[in-house]
C-alpha cells in the first residue's frame, strides 16, 4: 500500500509541472502507481526464488556434514547444531533455518513438529523429501545416518540431473541471439566484399 501510493503521488508530482494533457497526465500516474503495486511482490518473489535455490543447491553438502556428525556419535539434535553453524559460511539461509529448528526444539517443540516448519518455511521440495525422510526414521527407529546417506546420494543425482537438463536448454535458448544478432552480420560480412 505505501509503494503503491509512494509511486502514485510521486508521479503526481514529477509531472505536475509539465502540464500534460488530463489523458497524459492520468496515464502516467495510473502507469507509476500499477509498478508501485506490482513492484514490492516482484521484489519478494525474486528473493525468495533466489533464497530457495541457495537452500537447494546447499543442502547435499549439508546432508554429508549431518551424515558425519551422527556416524560420529554425537545425536541428531547436537548434529543439527554443529551443521547450522559450519553452513553459516556457505549458506547462510541454510543455516538459519537450521539454527530456528534447534531453537524451536529447545523451545519445547516436538522435534516432528520443528522439521515439518523448517520444510514449510523454506517451501523447497528437497527439504520437503529430507524432513520426511528424518520423521519417518526417527518413527520407526531405523538408523538415521543410512537413510541420510542413501538421501543425501539421491539429492546429488537430482542436482546433477537438473544441471544437465540446464545444459541441454542452452542450445535452443542461444538460437534467437544466433539467428536474429549474429547470422545477419555474418552474411553481410561474407556477401558484401562479393556484391561489391
Amino acid at each position: 500500500v505505501l509503494s503503491t501510493a509512494t509511486f502514485g503521488l510521486g508521479s503526481t508530482l514529477l509531472v505536475w509541472g509539465y502540464r500534460l494533457a488530463p489523458a497524459e497526465l492520468a496515464l502516467v500516474v495510473g502507469t507509476a502507481t500499477f509498478v508501485g503495486y506490482f513492484a514490492p511482490m516482484l521484489f519478494v518473489h525474486a528473493r525468495q526464488s533466489k533464497r530457495q535455490m541457495e537452500i537447494t543447491l546447499s543442502l547435499p553438502d549439508a546432508l554429508d556434514l549431518l551424515v558425519i556428525c551422527v556416524e560420529a556419535g554425537q545425536g541428531l539434535n547436537a548434529a543439527l547444531i554443529k551443521v547450522g553453524r559450519e553452513m553459516s559460511f556457505t549458506s547462510r539461509a541454510l543455516s538459519d533455518d537450521l539454527v530456528l529448528v534447534n531453537a524451536e526444539m529447545r523451545a519445547g517443540v516436538s522435534r516432528t513438529q520443528a522439521l515439518r516448519n523448517f520444510s514449510l518455511r523454506t517451501g523447497v521440495d528437497d527439504v520437503r523429501s529430507l524432513v520426511a525422510v528424518m520423521i519417518q526414521s526417527d518413527r520407526f527407529g531405523t538408523s538415521v545416518a543410512h537413510a541420510l546417506r542413501i538421501h543425501s546420494d539421491s539429492l546429488r543425482t537430482r542436482r546433477r540431473q537438473r544441471a544437465e537438463e540446464r545444459a541441454r536448454k542452452a542450445p535452443i535458448k542461444l538460437l534467437f541471439p544466433l539467428v536474429f544478432c549474429i547470422f545477419p552480420e555474418l552474411l553481410v560480412v561474407i556477401l558484401a566484399p562479393g556484391m561489391l
